[in-house]
């Protein structure tokens, strides 16, 4: 007996040389900085792309990031993969964190900590995950992130502690 074969599926997609971008990390405040890709006067990193997350809001202190999931997000399962969901929940701390950075300070992730409490598939419509900074110090900061599905429930939640550091001045 003969196996029918499905149609092989494929994605393509392009990016912009995420250097730029980094250039202007030590030079505007985190907000400024985010706004700016927002809006297109800068590129978009290119995990944006490589994930296909659709859609960004920021504000002093809170970040908002939409995905549609795809069969692309898929593990071997039939749902979306556990990495592609943290990858969501740290991108929303983080940059929550980045949007109260003024000029001349980074930061990274120390830590992500993640609870899944539902699976989801490309029938659980467009997700939207929200990032808020809870604390934020001289050297560190505290921010969680909410994953919710179209029908607004809770898929995961995290929590994330940043490392603040002053960059070196721009050359």
């Amino acid at each position: 007996m003969t196996q029918t074969q499905e149609p092989t599926r494929s994605r393509t997609f392009t990016w912009s040389d995420p250097a730029a971008n980094a250039a202007q990390v030590g030079r505007r405040p985190g907000l400024d900085l985010l706004r700016a890709m927002i809006a297109g006067e800068l590129a978009a990193p290119p995990v944006m792309h490589l994930m296909d997350m659709v859609r960004m809001e920021a504000d002093e202190g809170r970040v908002t990031v939409d995905l549609v999931p795809q069969e692309f997000h898929y593990n071997p399962l039939g749902t979306v993969h556990g990495g592609v969901i943290s990858t969501l929940l740290d991108t929303a701390a983080g940059c929550a964190v980045h949007t109260t950075l003024p000029a001349g300070v980074g930061y990274t992730s120390l830590d992500l900590s993640v609870k899944f409490l539902r699976p989801v598939t490309v029938a659980s419509g467009i997700l939207r995950c929200e990032g808020t900074v809870l604390q934020r110090g001289r050297r560190t900061a505290l921010a969680e992130a909410r994953l919710t599905d179209a029908d607004s429930r809770l898929i995961a939640h995290a929590t994330s502690t940043c490392l603040l550091f002053p960059l070196d001045p721009p050359a």
